[in-house]
């Protein structure tokens, strides 16, 4: 997992949002091959201008086919099944419950469809729902503000992103993540050993602690105690969320921007 950069190299990131290219959580990027109508699209939102609005949004990029549509959870999981497409865009918050909808779909497709990306679009600035998304894999994952969907630019470079197996986290959710540890943020990375650094940065590429230890010619028990080390140097080994991988990134990737 990595930040992206803006020059056409091996990393980017669009209009502030970060993108990462590999799960901290899943070692192996998902392939994603878009058919002849590029990348094919369902749309999901209970608003029925927000979910006409998206369709005909994303119908006019030439290399993009929006094929299904849905207002609940229920309609979404029956359209990837009837569509299997490349992406889904959904809202966070639909029938039935109004909740979190948006990310049981993701956890639903994560098994159900690996191989379908998912977009979250949400209003609200919540690292909690965020966190979950991210928890079983970043790759083909993504969290977004509805007030980036002011800028197309910013909706089409995300779907294409995950599309490509990417992943892509909001900046203000970031900021939310790091915000109490904003003053200690360089401090705490600074404290890492540079062997340390060097196993963050293998975590960052989105690879488990085997392939960290083939990839530093360490053994895996050293790996371990390297990683529990720099969880407790960033003030995460008493967090009992399960995020702690996804957590550390997040600081690593914030740093690296």
């Amino acid at each position: 997992m990595r930040l992206q950069d803006s020059g056409g190299g091996a990393a980017r990131t669009f209009a502030g949002t970060v993108a990462t290219t590999h799960s901290a959580a899943d070692p192996t990027p998902r392939s994603y091959a878009p058919g002849l109508m590029g990348v094919r699209i369902v749309v999901a939102d209970d608003s029925v201008l927000v979910r006409s609005g998206l369709e005909r949004l994303l119908s006019s990029v030439p290399d993009f086919a929006v094929v299904g549509v849905a207002s609940d959870l229920d309609e979404l999981l029956v359209a990837v099944a009837q569509h299997t497409p490349d992406v889904v865009v959904t809202d966070i918050r639909m029938p039935p419950t109004g909740t979190d909808e948006g990310i049981r779909a993701a956890d639903e497709l994560r098994r159900s469809h690996p191989d379908v990306g998912v977009l979250v679009l949400s209003s609200f600035v919540e690292p909690a729902w965020s966190l979950a998304l991210l928890e079983h894999g970043t790759s083909g994952r993504g969290y977004l503000l509805k007030e980036r969907l002011a800028d197309a630019d910013q909706l089409t470079s995300a779907i294409r992103e995950i599309a490509g197996g990417g992943s892509v986290v909001d900046p203000s959710v970031v900021e939310s993540l790091v915000r109490a540890k904003t003053r200690g943020t360089t401090s705490q990375l600074a404290m890492l050993s540079p062997r340390e650094r060097d196993v963050l940065g293998q975590i960052a590429e989105g690879k488990n602690n085997a392939a960290i230890a083939r990839a530093l010619s360490l053994s895996p028990r050293v790996v371990e105690k390297h990683i529990n080390s720099l969880f407790a140097k960033l003030d995460m080994a008493s967090d009992d969320s399960g995020h702690h991988r996804v957590k550390a990134v997040l600081l690593y990737l914030s740093d690296q921007s």
